[in-house]
């Protein structure tokens, strides 16, 4: 799924935040330099003037998308940019006082002038705090972008990508038509794959986006495109190849200096980043506190049972294949890793895509006498209403996953992948989703598996993301309801 504007909203509340602050203190500052040294937020009138206006900051911030590309942009951009939303602030509150009749509480020169410091104050706060995070991190988005194009046009591209600051990728490498040229390096990135074999290396590898910048010469690369849009990846065509685009969703954009169309399974607008995020922020706060909250129950029941330690990890692979370390409330032994190998055999789903079984005897407690009875204990307990996925609310806070996604799979998992299997990845993985809402326990087809993710993915809206919760809310309490 490709995510309009590479900094999108959710990866700058730190921005929003600070801005909120410069305007209470512009706020304070503006009042203090007509009335003197004087807390307003002790006036009733100003101290509701104070919450009026961060709800009207937030929402100009959201309307105008003033932060939009914040650590790209220069200067100049930053000041035009930071002068307009200081105006249109001003002029909003002033026409809301108006429209209350409540403009007689408030200074004229005190509005005014909160205004012009609010303007001055998170203009240099913003870019001392950009300056801050590119020292940091070099501005690195955390993104990986393969480049396929040819050894000619390298030094072109690099050099676009640099002067347009889009060295924040975390990872870049290239793609070139001669196979000798794999594991050089050209211009300080390594050429990976070629053009025959893009798609195992996608497969297989951490990739993001695709830029493709093929020089006019070359044969038009539609079988890549296609590929590598069935596989999730976002893909970006320089310009002057577009014209052979049909069919395919479409959104004009800017990589490193190259106007480019972008294809991709699906959009994700800045506001919808937004929304996206800040349910998984609200509900990876709630989350984390009911592990907490869970841990003190479950932590001596697990210990007593299996010695060791509470919390099970593991490396799964996350959006557009990136690994990333899950966590769990351990359910099982600390020998289950060992012993899957030996149940393979009993594995409900055939091709080994994913593993399920009926009755898996590394789930703590979960014994067979000699007589065929069977026993459960506190690991079975756990994973039948799907306590062991609370600690995934950290990765949630984090960033690493999403309340509703796909399931993160194993790094084992996806070295079975077709190439089909992995638009899965194209979004970052969840604690629920299409799947676990729609019977999990008696969907054993991976294929299937793959077409209520794509389905998701294809349809996802901040609704269709509450109705998913609501809908795993009701499963889990259906489940206590059955016992």
């Amino acid at each position: 799924m490709y995510e309009r504007s590479a900094e999108g909203w959710a990866k700058h509340l730190d921005f929003i935040l600070l801005d909120m602050i410069c305007l209470e203190i512009s706020l304070v500052l503006a009042y203090m330099l007509r009335h003197g040294i004087h807390n307003p937020l002790t006036i009733d009138s100003y101290r509701n003037l104070s919450i009026v206006v961060l709800f009207l900051d937030f929402a100009l911030l959201l309307l105008l998308e003033t932060l939009k590309n914040v650590l790209k942009r220069g200067a100049q951009t930053e000041v035009a940019r930071t002068v307009r939303h200081a105006v249109l602030l001003t002029l909003v509150l002033i026409a809301y006082l108006f429209a209350i009749h409540d403009g007689h509480d408030y200074s004229r020169v005190t509005i005014f002038s909160m205004g012009a410091i609010y303007c001055i104050l998170t203009l240099i706060v913003r870019m001392i705090w950009k300056r801050m995070i590119q020292k940091r991190t070099d501005v690195k988005s955390g993104n990986s972008l393969l480049i396929l194009s040819s050894e000619k046009r390298a030094p072109e591209i690099m050099e676009q990508l640099q002067k347009y600051n889009y060295g924040h990728y975390e990872k870049i490498a290239w793609v070139f038509h001669d196979d000798y040229k794999v594991g050089r390096t050209v211009e300080g990135a390594p050429v990976v794959a070629t053009y025959d074999t893009i798609e195992n290396y996608v497969k297989g590898n951490w990739v993001d986006e695709v830029l493709i910048a093929v020089p006019a010469y070359d044969p038009f690369p539609r079988d890549i495109i296609d590929q590598l849009t069935a596989m999730g990846v976002t893909v970006h065509i320089n310009l002057d190849k577009s014209s052979d685009l049909v069919g395919l969703k479409q959104v004009v954009g800017n990589v490193g200096g190259l106007m480019v169309i972008t294809t991709s399974l699906n959009t994700m607008s800045a506001r919808a980043q937004l929304e996206k995020r800040l349910l998984d922020i609200l509900g990876g706060i709630a989350g984390c506190i009911l592990t907490g909250i869970l841990y003190l129950i479950l932590a001596p029941k697990i210990k007593k049972e299996s010695p060791g330690p509470v919390f099970f990890t593991q490396t799964r692979i996350g959006k557009n294949g990136k690994p990333f370390k899950l966590y769990k409330f351990r359910s099982m032994y600390l020998d289950a890793e060992e012993r899957k190998k030996e149940l393979m055999s009993q594995n409900r789903i055939s091709n080994g895509l994913m593993f399920k079984m009926e009755f898996d005897p590394r789930v703590i407690g979960n014994k067979i006498d000699e007589n065929g009875n069977k026993t459960t204990g506190i690991g079975e307990f756990i994973r039948k209403y799907s306590l062991d996925e609370f600690p995934q609310f950290y990765n949630v806070l984090k960033g690493d996953m999403s309340l509703v996604g796909t399931r993160p799979p194993t790094q084992e998992e996806v070295k079975l992948y077709e190439s089909r299997h992995r638009l899965r990845l194209a979004i970052k993985p969840g604690i629920t989703g299409m799947w676990q809402v729609n019977g999990r326990s008696n969907v054993l087809d991976f294929e299937e598996v793959v077409k209520l993710d794509a389905s998701y993915i294809n349809e996802w809206s901040i609704w269709l993301d509450l109705k998913i919760l609501v809908k795993t809310v009701l499963v889990v309490f259906k489940k206590e309801g059955s016992m």
